[in-house]
């Protein structure tokens, strides 16, 4: 008989699943290219270009077992005045990912001019919902009879009735309301 343990997963065990499809569709099976994109290249570098996708060539029809791996195009997402540097840098940054991976995974980069949000930019914290939202948060949570869970229950259905409310607002102004 198998017990299946309840509680609360690792939201890695959760997420990999989505990240690891949307890693796969731009060509990167390897998260932590991205992850660890910072350590991989050096704070100079990571502060101006982005991985975006690895391009493999098209297999051969039919394979041989003994046929190698063609190696993958790196593209990286690059501010348009760091592009030179890193024309420049493009053998020590294919290097350097390949070393990480393991293996002569990356032979060149291409790059796609673009801003780059800083790196490590916080989100603005959401605004305190209202005191309605409070209260009738409080209000749906007064019967957990723990103290903690309640008032963390209270504070999270408050933040969910507020944002509930604004996105109706917000659609009503959309239609002319």
């Amino acid at each position: 008989m198998t017990v299946q343990r309840r509680g609360a997963k690792p939201l890695d065990s959760l997420l990999r699943g989505v990240i690891d499809k949307a890693l796969a569709a731009r060509g990167m099976g390897e998260a932590s290219l991205i992850a660890d994109w910072r350590a991989i290249v050096g704070e100079g570098v990571a502060r101006y270009a982005r991985p975006l996708q690895l391009q493999w060539p098209p297999r051969p029809a039919k394979p041989g077992p003994a046929a190698p791996i063609a190696p993958a195009t790196l593209i990286l997402r690059i501010e348009g005045a760091f592009a030179l540097e890193a024309q420049h840098n493009a053998a020590i940054i294919v290097e350097r990912v390949n070393a990480h991976l393991g293996w002569r995974c990356v032979d060149r980069i291409a790059f796609r001019q673009g801003p780059l949000p800083p790196l490590g930019q916080k989100r603005k914290p959401a605004p305190p919902p209202s005191a309605a939202a409070e209260a009738e948060a409080r209000q749906a949570a007064s019967g957990v009879a723990d103290d903690a869970l309640r008032e963390a229950l209270t504070r999270f259905g408050a933040r969910a009735i507020d944002r509930s409310a604004r996105a109706l607002i917000a659609a009503g102004a959309g239609k002319g309301a």
